[in-house]
């Protein structure tokens, strides 16, 4: 299979973020523990670089010497509960190893109902220190919880953090606001999603502001890696049926994750089953089922050799194959994986060197977190793939480039950890403009203000908060609902949409708004995304499901306003094409960010001269340059400042030709 990418990523291979310190930690988990104190923390990383054992030293610290009792760890499912089982630290340095008795972890196995109940018991038990458990049992023990201060002396960790703002567990998102506000609890959260605008809010901003953060980038993680050099991204189209364009995505050298369509896709066959048999079909000649691991022995058809198969898609037998893929031991115990819904989020196969994902998918998060399967350091590999098989849009060749670009610009912002968002245009309403009781304060003139004839001035501050700082997320939240997706596509009525739908998102995100409040969000969200041309019709008008990857690309994020484009040309690639992009090395992926934060603060040049001198005297000072992580204001101004000037300087040496 030819190697080219949309994207391709090369690393130094420093090893710095696999060494570790005296303590055992890899440089992310440090800079966490440097944090270990904070009663509420917030650990932002990519896939694989560590946070669940970041977690077990803050954890057990806390156990040690801060007065901590119990140490409660949710995560979003029970596959992802072993990456928080038995881990000897004291080998490595740390003064003590994470044990978890195996009753309480609740990811192992039991019903619903066992599970909350030995939940419930473990709050009680006072020798009982470390739970494991998943967000659902975590949301149904809270409900039997009548006295919030059963959380007192607890820490509780939530791994993948955006889950819990998903709107089908927006009840864990008000347990934890709970837990936070009637108890002394310790709060952790974790997450490798880096767009507010693919998940929704859960924490008022009071309580975001609450938490101390640590963030960790894509780039710092693979740049320190000690094997892993590079990584790419591919995007190939195809006519036809994907099974028909497989035999050239896939590349059986290669210990590869394939994802197959949704059944409810359009590039599904509606057959999951069948599909998964074609599939190995291309792989080789079936020879057997393995009767006590479920994995499907495949000869590959060139040279004979027998691959190991794990058919994660069929339900029957798939306790066995699950069961096998947590014992794994070593890079010959597996080749290929076929999942569905599985192997994605919290998956851990860290010989997986390519990552085949079929059909578009309608999230970054995941396609992030797909991503991150496939870059974790392992010594048999050193390039690590993304190819996304997506049918052929039935649009202009140059759509479809302006699409990957946007996607890809998503995407390298997410290695670089950031969310990037366009500016957001204010609403007003035109009545709060011409009448000065209203205490406007935006002049009339400023560009950055829209005035809209009829739109209800906020009446309280709930509302103004939302339509002022959460109006984003509130966006993304409506976009993605299942319901108003299904209700554009089949161009439902709009009133249905705008009246029905979207009032009924806003309440979910939102309980607490009152009729009145909910009617005047909605008319500010509504016309926001009218003016943005947000809404998915616009982009469906002539093709329906064929634009649906266009539509991607507007739905995740905005990244227009950054100069940068990575697409190269447009190759054949069965009988559609592939789309290449230009290399993205170390260098341009530094560019990237200079461009991204010199956006970010708006300075005068007359405020950069007075700045500048006041860096370099910071910069000799401290023998480092400004971080914009600090939580001194001043050295992130400061960190802004020489982004800015850099990237004027950058712009200027290219309009004169330097």
């Amino acid at each position: 299979m030819d190697n080219r990418n949309v994207v391709s990523v090369s690393y130094h291979r420093t090893g710095k973020s696999t060494n570790t310190n005296s303590l055992g930690m890899r440089e992310m988990q440090a800079r966490v523990y440097e944090k270990r104190n904070s009663q509420y923390l917030l650990v932002k990383a990519p896939p694989a670089s560590g946070k669940s054992r970041a977690l077990m030293f803050v954890a057990l610290d806390k156990l040690a010497n801060q007065g901590i009792k119990k140490i409660i760890v949710a995560v979003p499912e029970r596959s992802i509960g072993r990456s928080f089982k038995d881990t000897n630290l004291s080998n490595y340095g740390f003064y003590e190893d994470w044990i978890v008795d195996p009753h309480y972890d609740l990811t192992a196995g039991g019903s619903v109902g066992s599970n909350v109940k030995r939940f419930v018991e473990f709050l009680d038990n006072s020798d009982a220190k470390v739970l494991i458990c998943t967000h659902a049992t975590l949301r149904f023990a809270y409900d039997e919880i009548d006295d919030d201060s059963k959380f007192d002396n607890t820490m509780l960790a939530i791994d993948e953090f955006h889950h819990v703002s998903a709107a089908d567990n927006s009840v864990l998102g008000a347990a934890l606001k709970n837990i936070m506000h009637n108890s002394n609890a310790h709060i952790v959260a974790m997450t490798g999603s880096y767009f507010r605008g693919d998940s929704q809010p859960i924490l008022t901003i009071e309580d975001e502001r609450q938490f101390d953060k640590v963030s960790y980038s894509y780039y710092e993680q693979l740049d320190g890696y000690r094997y892993l050099k590079s990584f790419g991204i591919d995007y190939k189209f195809y006519q036809g049926t994907y099974l028909e364009a497989l035999d050239k995505a896939i590349d059986t050298n290669k210990k590869t994750i394939i994802h197959i369509p949704s059944v409810n896709s359009a590039e599904s066959t509606k057959d999951k089953y069948e599909e998964v048999g074609q599939i190995e079909d291309v792989i080789g000649d079936f020879q057997e089922k393995d009767s006590k691991t479920g994995i499907d022995y495949i000869k590959r058809k060139s040279d004979g050799k027998i691959l190991k198969v794990a058919d994660l898609v069929t339900e029957e037998g798939r306790e066995k194959v699950q069961a096998y893929l947590r014992n794994m031991n070593s890079a010959d115990d597996l080749d290929i994986i076929i999942a569905l819904g599985m192997a994605k989020e919290g998956f851990d196969w860290p010989w997986a060197e390519y990552a085949l994902t079929i059909g578009y998918r309608g999230s970054l998060t995941e396609i992030v977190q797909i991503i991150g399967r496939v870059t974790r350091d392992s010594e048999n590999k050193t390039h690590a793939q993304f190819t996304n098989l997506i049918a052929q849009p039935d649009v202009k060749d140059d759509e479809v480039m302006g699409a990957v670009n946007t996607i890809l610009k998503a995407i390298t912002a997410s290695l670089l950890m950031e969310q990037v968002l366009a500016p957001e245009l204010k609403l007003k309403s035109r009545r709060s403009s011409e009448d000065p009781a209203s205490g406007c304060s935006d002049p009339i003139t400023d560009p950055n203000v829209i005035r809209i004839k009829g739109l209800k001035e906020p009446t309280t501050q709930r509302v103004r908060d939302i339509i002022e700082n959460s109006l984003d997320d509130l966006k993304a939240a409506i976009l993605q609902d299942s319901k108003v997706q299904e209700a554009i596509a089949t161009k439902a009525d709009v009133d249905v949409i705008n009246k029905v739908l979207v009032p009924k998102v806003i309440m979910e995100q939102n309980p607490d708004l009152t009729n009145d409040e909910i009617e005047e969000v909605r008319q500010y969200a509504i016309a926001d995304m009218a003016l943005k041309q947000a809404e998915v019709q616009t982009t469906t008008s002539s093709s329906g499901d064929d634009k649906k990857f266009l539509r991607m690309a507007d739905k995740f994020i905005n990244v227009d306003d950054l100069d940068i484009n990575l697409i190269e040309s447009v190759n054949p690639f069965q009988r559609a094409y592939e789309v290449i992009s230009n290399n993205i090395d170390s260098k341009t992926l530094r560019l990237i960010q200079q461009t991204i934060d010199a956006k970010k603060a708006d300075f005068s040049e007359s405020e950069l001269v007075v700045l500048y001198p006041q860096i370099k005297q910071f910069i000799v000072e401290n023998k480092r340059y400004p971080n914009k992580e600090s939580d001194d204001e001043l050295e992130c101004k400061y960190a802004y400042a020489l982004a800015k000037i850099r990237d004027l300087k950058m712009r200027r040496d290219a309009q004169n030709g330097r």
